[in-house]
């Protein structure tokens, strides 16, 4: 009964995941320093040095930038995320029941 009235979840599941997979994010670091591309799946699809901005046998300083654009991508992803899967509750809820779990 409960699988009727929210509709199929596991095929909206896959539907999000998906959806995740196509949103594509990108971060940058020290004006395009070191780039870091990826989707909100958090998957990590690329990842750019410039080494005309950057010098590469400052290793710790690289180490550096690969972090943060890698954790700003992270958060990038995470608040797709929750946008996506809030979208996903409010459709499979019942009509006036969407706004339940928050905006």
């Amino acid at each position: 009964m409960l699988g009727n009235l929210f509709g199929n979840i596991e095929e909206q599941q896959e539907a999000l995941q998906k959806k995740l997979e196509a949103i594509e994010l990108e971060s940058s670091v020290l004006d395009g320093a070191v780039v870091v591309k990826g989707n909100a799946k958090r998957e990590i699809l690329d990842i750019i040095i410039d080494d005309s901005k950057i010098d590469l046998s400052e290793v710790d300083q690289l180490q550096d930038l690969l972090v943060t654009a890698v954790n700003d991508l992270i958060l990038m992803a995470t608040e797709a995320e929750q946008t996506e899967s809030q979208k996903l509750i409010n459709d499979i809820m019942p009509p006036g029941l969407g706004g339940l779990f928050g905006k």
